[in-house]
């Protein structure tokens, strides 16, 4: 690719946007290739941070569905937090306006990620439910590993993480990727050890990690 093919990739991308994988001073294959490794990574962690959330959020449900006697547990007093009582209402009334049913099962597909790693905050740890969920939803976890404050900061690193893969950031100068990488493996082993294994036969992560910037500038270079 000449210099003009460059220079417009990198207009249509926006400069703004490839001026965090490198310089001025960089060669435009160099910020390229980082920005199509940065994709990779992203597209290499989707299924295992998928997977994670599918998991926290079912094995929740399935939790309170048996602790309050209904899948419309949300609807229990002392169930959850003001917080998370307002999104169960904001997923009813967008359920409502594109008129579909706001079954139990609906709600709980709507409600963010953020709702379901809330679970393992300071208020669910005085009311109960968080202590609860650890022993019940990581059953297959170490005892010392289901400690709240443990779950509520792995959780909230694989939230982040999720964020930003999947709204296309900057991941690829992070020093601890491939911590954060085994960490959300091994979570899904808390909850499931078949569902770990399974997530394994779509992870490419480790492979595209290690293989780094050079297919990338090899293939730049053609």
């Amino acid at each position: 690719m000449n210099s003009s093919g460059y220079d417009q990739i990198i207009q249509t991308l926006a400069p703004e946007r490839l001026g965090a994988y490198g310089t001025d001073s960089d060669q435009p294959q160099l910020i390229l290739a980082r920005y199509l490794l940065n994709m990779a990574l992203c597209e290499s962690l989707y299924s295992p941070l998928q997977m994670a959330e599918i998991a926290l959020r079912n094995s929740i449900h399935r939790e309170l569905s048996i602790h309050f006697d209904t899948d419309e547990w949300f609807l229990a007093p002392k169930s959850q937090t003001t917080w998370q009582a307002r999104k169960v209402h904001e997923a009813q009334e967008l359920l409502k306006s594109k008129a579909k049913p706001t079954t139990a099962g609906r709600i709980v597909a709507e409600l963010s990620f953020g709702y379901w790693t809330s679970f393992f905050n300071k208020a669910h740890a005085s009311s109960g439910i968080g202590h609860r969920l650890a022993s019940k939803v990581f059953i297959h976890a170490p005892r010392r590993k289901r400690n709240l404050k443990k779950l509520d900061q792995r959780w909230k690193r694989i939230r982040d993480l999720r964020n930003r893969v999947f709204h296309h950031e900057r991941i690829l100068h992070w020093a601890d990727l491939d911590q954060q990488h085994s960490e959300i493996l091994e979570a899904i082993h808390w909850i499931s050890p078949e569902l770990a294994e399974l997530s394994k036969t779509l992870d490419r992560y480790t492979q595209t990690r290690q293989a780094g910037l050079k297919p990338w500038i090899e293939q730049l270079n053609r």
